[in-house]
């Protein structure tokens, strides 16, 4: 069984994002980037199954100039055995990533589909869903647990507000992961050495038929307001008195 796990390319989620002073995007200058950790849990998912003998290969795929390559190498070294890159310098919204990842779909057939529930960026949690519904096949979100069955079929199990639910489906199928799925291992020194010789593969994305021109369109972006400092109240009286007539979060 091969498995296609789609990751992407994001800030260091330990570094302090900045915004740039015309508030037109987020400033990259000499800024840490990292794999997605949304999508390390998916790659982590991937290579157990196949260290479980339940699949045979695992594939990784990101979009995005020749920078996510340090991202699709950091894959390969936790375990995947090649990479595909969807080479392209334009800025895509959720629609195009998974018309992108639909065309990659068809050429690779993989028998299951694991990918993050959503970028810590741009926060959309999209993607996964319209990779399912573009491909016509069954989908499991943000999966907590991921069994695959003998009669061809993947059980996820979800976290939902009364508890956990349980889906099946049918293979081929779309999967994303949620941050209890797993622990991503870390990368060893000789993983590191041994991705450098793992096959990645540049596909041009314009080659795929799909309109890169996004219908999105930034129009600001603006850091969170400053918080104020808390006070100590006296009684419960005063803290009911300034929720009331300060905060007004009671009536």
């Amino acid at each position: 069984m091969k498995i296609l796990v789609p990751v992407k390319r994001v800030i260091d989620y330990n570094v302090k994002v900045r915004v740039k002073a015309d508030e037109s995007g987020v400033d990259l200058t000499n800024v840490k980037m990292a794999l997605n950790p949304f999508c390390e849990i998916a790659v982590e998912e991937a290579v157990r199954l196949k260290e479980a003998g339940q699949a045979t290969e695992v594939v990784v795929v990101s979009i995005g100039s020749k920078a996510v390559q340090e991202q699709l190498r950091t894959a390969l070294a936790l375990g995947a055995d090649r990479a595909i890159q969807l080479e392209t310098e334009a800025e895509l919204d959720s629609l195009q990533v998974a018309k992108l990842l639909h065309k990659l779909l068809e050429k690779e057939q993989p028998e299951l589909v694991i990918i993050g529930k959503q970028a810590i960026d741009s926060d959309n949690n999209q993607t996964g869903q319209m990779l399912a519904a573009l491909a016509g096949i069954g989908q499991g979100t943000f999966a907590s647990k991921v069994e695959l069955t003998p009669d061809s079929k993947v059980q996820v199990t979800r976290e939902v507000d009364g508890g956990l639910q349980t889906v099946e489906l049918s293979l081929p199928a779309v999967v994303s992961t949620d941050l209890r799925l797993n622990e991503p291992r870390y990368a060893s020194l000789p993983n590191i050495m041994k991705a450098k010789r793992k096959p990645l593969e540049v596909i041009p994305a314009d080659s795929l038929g799909v309109a890169l021109t996004s219908n999105v369109k930034l129009l600001k972006v603006a850091a969170p307001a400053g918080r104020s400092g808390g006070i100590v109240v006296e009684s419960v009286t005063e803290l009911v008195d300034k929720l009331k007539n300060e905060a007004k979060v009671i009536q």
